[in-house]
């Protein structure tokens, strides 16, 4: 069993990572479903939360169905951090956690994400910000360093253990790589191997299959693993790695009533939840991953991603039940 606080997760948990228009409460009650652990909001602007900003707002919403589950904030300012920390309070999650990784540009420049792997201080300032906030257990998401050049998480999970995170999270890529290139876990390892950090510590990159999920489990030691991308209009991602872990055994691929069940899921609860307009036009992102690799699907794919009626949208799903009642995937 791994702890974080008081929350209880089981002996190598999968985590559903935080990722900006995807890890809503829609997809992640889909991730859920289908065998996440441990859930993160999408990551909220402490300066959007303290100006009431509609957008950063809803992102707070959570659901009693999905817990247990942190809510992730960034910025570069001390006192919005803890003001945004004392607002996350309210509505109850599990977890806080600080967004320390995220490598885009518009993010970095104003001395948030992945930007303040360069001042490891200022880090630590805002991580105590944080603490000081909130009464809930603070984690902390973060990458190998700012470049090659300077890969200084060692000192990172050292310091930010000492001003009591609970649990790390390590994308194992630096700010200059984005998400290209190879991920190098050894440096993960190597601090989940550091006598001083006693914290949970869990891996991030390229973890897109149950072959892979099992290999890096054995071979890097860690508490457990967070998934991004890989479970993207595939939630069935955790249970298959899950399953592989049991029994060695690979399951056997979502059928095309598993994938028009998830999506139509999904369309019903995006709508629930941003309203009927805006449920239908951000569900559109996801149907191309929901059936990739189905043949001859292009002509519903275009039907899926230009209809506006919620009534019509069903019908296409059903025409699709019709017309690949038959289809076998492999």
């Amino acid at each position: 069993m791994v702890k974080i606080g008081n929350i209880e997760l089981p002996e190598f948990p999968l985590l559903l990572a935080p990722m900006e228009d995807v890890s809503d409460p829609p997809f992640r009650r889909l991730c859920k479903q289908h065998g996440a652990d441990l859930m993160y909001s999408e990551f909220i602007s402490s300066e959007g939360l303290i100006r009431d900003a509609m957008k950063s707002k809803k992102k707070l919403d959570i659901f009693d169905y999905e817990r247990p589950v942190g809510i992730q904030i960034f910025g570069g300012d001390e006192e919005a951090m803890e003001m945004s920390a004392k607002i996350v309070d309210t509505v109850q999650p599990d977890l806080v956690d600080i967004n320390f990784g995220c490598p885009v540009k518009k993010v970095v420049c104003k001395g948030a994400g992945a930007g303040v792997l360069k001042d490891v201080d200022l880090m630590v300032r805002l991580t105590k910000a944080v603490i000081k906030g909130t009464n809930l257990p603070v984690t902390v998401k973060t990458r190998l360093g700012w470049d090659h050049d300077s890969i200084n998480i060692d000192e990172v999970a050292e310091r930010l253990q000492d001003v009591g995170v609970q649990a790390l999270t390590i994308h194992a890529r630096t700010r200059a790589q984005m998400y290209k290139g190879h991920s190098d876990w050894s440096h993960i390892q190597r601090v989940k191997e550091n006598p001083r950090i006693t914290m949970p510590i869990f891996g991030n990159g390229d973890i897109d299959s149950p072959e892979k999920a099992l290999e890096y489990k054995n071979k890097y030691g860690l508490d457990g693993m967070m998934i991004g991308r890989a479970a993207i209009g595939y939630p069935w991602i955790f249970d298959e790695i899950k399953h592989y872990f049991k029994t060695g055994e690979l399951l056997p691929p979502p059928d095309m009533e598993a994938r028009i069940q998830a999506a139509q899921n999904h369309l019903t609860w995006a709508m629930e939840w941003k309203g009927e307009r805006v449920g239908i036009v951000e569900m559109r992102r996801h149907y191309t991953n929901y059936f990739k690799g189905i043949h001859n699907f292009k002509e519903y794919r275009q039907q899926l991603v230009t209809n506006d009626s919620a009534d019509e949208l069903f019908k296409i799903f059903d025409e699709i039940r019709d017309a690949f009642s038959d289809y076998q995937i492999v």
